[in-house]
């Protein structure tokens, strides 16, 4: 029995030697030495440019705070739409934090960690356009991301509604309705709410048509970093940084939304 112990315990040494553990997307990262980040800059205050031309806003200091975490620099990539998705799994992103609403059909192709932010589909409009439901889109000019939960919303719930396509929701979509080029637009309300704070010829239509989970997008295929990322998260939410880092953005008086960390 002792023999046969003993040469199970080195056929088991071989295996291991012939076939070693795959390395996981963390020791990947700090291998490079930099992490691959998509950020949305299409929008304040979630994602956008500073006069410098570098990346700010809410996403980004996520963005920063997780590089930190790895212990590497991020090498940021604006991304948008379907580009989000796409960039990750064809491997030119390690990890997306682009105001990416965690859905069951994007969860087909990619892994998502728990919220780090929630968002509602909001629609904003002309103070002037007399829209003042969501009814009243039907035959108006309505711009939306392409690709996003807005659009996908519109063409269920509003059919008629002419839709005026954009890849970044700011600054193309901002500057069609500041130039009044539409009628309205649908974006996510943490945008739109902002928007109407800056430009009082814009009001947002009191309703939520979604409460939707914004999550951190990764490649399938590594589990454990995304359990990882869900400690990430949950670090981030129970260490007061969310609290600080929302209303850095949305104000002082805003209420952030509640988030419930895993661990």
């Amino acid at each position: 029995m002792k023999r046969i112990l003993t040469a199970m315990a080195a056929l088991a040494l071989v295996a291991g030697a012939a076939l070693p553990a795959a390395a996981g997307m963390i020791d990947d990262i700090r291998s490079r030495g930099t992490v691959r980040i998509g950020v949305s800059l299409g929008g304040e205050p979630v994602g956008f440019r500073d006069a410098q031309n570098n990346p700010i806003g809410y996403d980004v200091d996520v963005a920063n705070r997780l590089a930190e975490k790895l212990g590497v620099p991020v090498e940021f990539t604006d991304v948008s739409g379907d580009a989000r998705v796409s960039m990750l799994v064809s491997g030119q992103l390690d990890i997306v934090v682009a105001n990416t609403s965690a859905t069951l059909e994007r969860a087909k192709t990619v892994n998502f960690s728990i919220p780090y932010n929630r968002a509602g589909l909001r629609v904003i409009v002309q103070r002037d356009a007399g829209i003042t439901q969501l009814s009243d889109l039907a035959g108006k000019n309505v711009v939306v991301g392409r690709g996003t939960t807005g659009e996908t919303f519109l063409k269920r719930e509003v059919p008629e509604a002419q839709l005026v396509y954009v890849d970044n929701f700011a600054p193309d979509g901002v500057l069609q309705l500041q130039q009044k080029r539409v009628d309205a637009a649908i974006e996510d309300s943490s945008l739109v709410d902002f928007l109407a704070t800056q430009n009082d010829q814009l009001v947002t239509l009191p309703e939520l048509y979604s409460n939707d989970p914004i999550g951190i997008a990764v490649a399938k295929g590594d589990p454990e970093f995304v359990r990882w990322l869900d400690m990430f998260v949950s670090d981030y939410i129970q260490s007061g940084a969310y609290e600080a880092n929302y209303k850095k953005w949305w104000g002082e008086s805003a209420n952030p939304p509640q988030l419930n960390p895993l661990w």
